[in-house]
């Protein structure tokens, strides 16, 4: 491969996929519209393919030769999906079935006339083209700049947006010295939930003395809710291998490895069509673009273990032993994989670096604050109306992301809380829903940005219960290693167990606290000195939940079925009997059309005599 080759690849191929990214006609275009579906996790799990398949067929069949069927990465609204996008006329529609492949083929393709029903209503109440929806206007997609504009697939596409021109400039352009000045220069800092500036990091490993050095990139992400990395893969996997490149010649490594989680067989399978066509187009191997520089790429599935996320315990599984974190110093630049200095980033932290070598240190330090650069991509769930995938400049507040994008809380509930950071983080009370986000204003408050998971919580969620959820998590993660971790989170769980069971006494918060620092100062690795964040945080911010557990016997949100009764109100019970006859234990009696009454010793607290309630008659005390 050549530079006039890359070119010509690039002009032919933007004939199909200009009108995508400007959502306009241009002359010389190759199709008159191009019709593509989300190929990513979610809307496959929802049969998006058999979408895709059914619309190419009908598509064939009605002889539209100057219509495209083909597929694409995340588009982020993941509550919307299935979701067909038709270019240019920038139409978006949401909760697609395989049996609307043929309304959208014969009404909009051939006659013109947009299917209605499936047009996306944003929150004004108004369908609107895809990019002018209210969520989309207010995000900055860098990271995420191809995802649902190209099919991952195809490697011409990525080329038509500019892909490896970066690469070709710092190969051809710039000394290894120059690049890592442009990096350190972004401001770009790590992803994955430390922060690190990755320049910095990249100039140690440049520095560090070795025969041979590596280039890994951390694609495990094995937070709760959380799924950027994935989308990243899944719908431009070339932007990792580009950047996995550029860092490669910058710090003087020959191979690299992307670890990433077997349960991500979509992303796993494009990272592996990615790395074959990047071979047979020359972009990886020997002498790329003509020069001396030579590198490849390999994958390495992880198991699921999430203290594979730490890279002592992931460059630890890569060399196939049990993933287990090391002492750190020595560190990964010094001595990393195989004993070799080494060189990880995340998913996400690749994700940026071709443009800013393309456009630019300054182009992407501009965009953030003044300590945080550029963007990040949050995968938004829990209680919000928009659960997917965002991407903010640093700096934009809690509020904007849960209201302004997020589409606020369903249900009229009100917010309560944000977790951040996933088991290591920390909940964000509403109180401090203007705060920025950034690295150092969430660390201001006890939580961390983390990998960029943030979980909504509304006026129904219980602050212990979630500690509780998190720190569960963590001790059926911890490797066992190290004895804080391993047995400290352990009995931290179970003194939260005897609060959400109403047995714990106020002198316990004192023990929980005191054991949350100790395990925070004597763990070997970060996720045994995180895991107390969640508590922490919520002891903090929402004591008074944990006092009503203890003191009350009572938890506020009626989530802990220890301390839940369920009564029925004399004055709204019809006598139905419908609750009676659903209650699998027997414990509701009462007369046809007279007042019902529940025994509090049989109650097994299941909830189903509230859920088929009729009057509203049966409410928790």
């Amino acid at each position: 491969m050549d530079i006039n080759r890359l070119r010509q690849i690039k002009e032919e191929t933007f004939k199909s996929v200009g009108n995508r990214a400007t959502h306009s006609a241009l002359t010389g275009m190759n199709y008159d519209r191009q019709v593509l579906v989300c190929g990513s996790t979610g809307c496959s799990s929802n049969n998006s393919q058999k979408i895709r398949q059914r619309l190419a067929e009908l598509v064939a069949e009605r002889g539209l030769d100057r219509v495209h069927v083909g597929q694409t990465g995340c588009f982020g609204l993941c509550a919307a999906g299935p979701v067909v996008v038709v270019y240019p006329d920038g139409t978006f529609y949401s909760h697609v079935k395989p049996e609307d492949a043929e309304e959208i083929v014969d009404s909009h393709l051939v006659n013109n006339v947009e299917v209605q029903r499936l047009l996306y209503v944003d929150a004004d109440g108004k369908t609107k083209p895809f990019d002018e929806i209210e969520s989309y206007c207010r995000q900055l997609r860098h990271a995420l700049r191809n995802c649902g504009v190209i099919d991952p697939e195809n490697i011409d596409e990525y080329i038509a947006r500019d892909g490896y021109f970066a690469l070709y400039k710092a190969l051809t352009e710039m000394s290894r010295d120059e690049v890592i000045d442009t990096v350190t220069a972004s401001g770009l800092r790590g992803r994955g939930g430390a922060g690190f500036l990755t320049g910095r990091k990249w100039k140690f490993t440049k520095e560090a003395q070795g025969d041979k050095k590596f280039v890994c990139c951390n694609a495990d992400e094995g937070d709760p809710g959380a799924f950027m990395d994935r989308s990243v893969l899944e719908g431009d996997p070339h932007c990792v291998i580009e950047a996995m490149e550029i860092a490669a010649y910058a710090v003087g490594a020959d191979q690299g490895y992307v670890y990433v989680r077997a349960e991500y067989p979509i992303a796993v399978q494009r990272l592996a069509i990615a790395i074959e066509q990047a071979r047979n187009y020359g972009l990886l191997g020997k002498n790329i673009f003509g020069t001396d520089f030579s590198f490849d790429l390999e994958i390495r599935l992880g198991a699921g273990a999430f203290v594979c996320g730490e890279e002592t315990a992931l460059m630890t599984s890569i060399e196939g032993h049990r993933g287990e974190p090391r002492p750190r110093p020595p560190f990964p630049a010094e001595k990393g994989l195989f004993g070799k200095p080494t060189l990880l980033n995340n998913v996400e932290t690749y994700a940026n670096v071709a443009q800013i070598i393309l456009n630019g240190a300054e182009s992407y330090n501009t965009i953030g604050t003044e300590r945080s650069k550029g963007t990040k991509v949050f995968a938004l769930g829990g209680k919000i109306n928009n659960t997917g995938l965002v991407e903010i400049p640093m700096g934009t507040t809690l509020k904007e992301i849960i209201y302004d994008i997020g589409g606020g809380i369903p249900n009229g509930k009100k917010f309560k809380a944000a977790q951040t950071g996933g088991p290591s983080g920390g909940c964000i009370p509403a109180s401090y829903q203007d705060i920025p986000i950034d690295y150092e204003s969430l660390a201001s408050i006890g939580s961390m940005m983390g990998s960029g998971g943030l979980i909504v919580l509304d006026e129904d969620n219980c602050m212990v219960d979630i500690a509780k959820f998190y720190l569960q998590f963590t001790v059926d993660e911890s490797c066992g290693k190290c004895t804080p971790c391993r047995i400290g989170t352990r009995r931290l769980y179970e003194m939260l167990c005897k609060v959400t069971d109403g047995k714990a006494t106020l002198e316990d918060l004192d023990k929980m606290e005191q054991l949350c620092y100790y395990i925070k100062d004597n763990s070997l690795c970060g996720l045994g000195q995180s895991a107390p964040n969640p508590v922490l945080s919520t002891l903090k911010y929402f004591r008074e939940e944990y006092i009503a557990h203890i003191v009350e016997k009572r938890c506020p949100a009626g989530v802990c079925k220890a301390l839940l009764k369920y009564e029925i109100d004399p004055s709204k019970c019809k006598g139905c009997t419908l609750c009676a006859r659903n209650c699998p234990v027997g414990a509701i009696d009462g007369a046809v059309r007279e007042p019902h009454r529940i025994d509090p010793d049989k109650c097994i607290k299941c909830g189903l005599c509230a859920s088929n309630c009729r009057f509203g008659a049966i409410v928790k005390a």
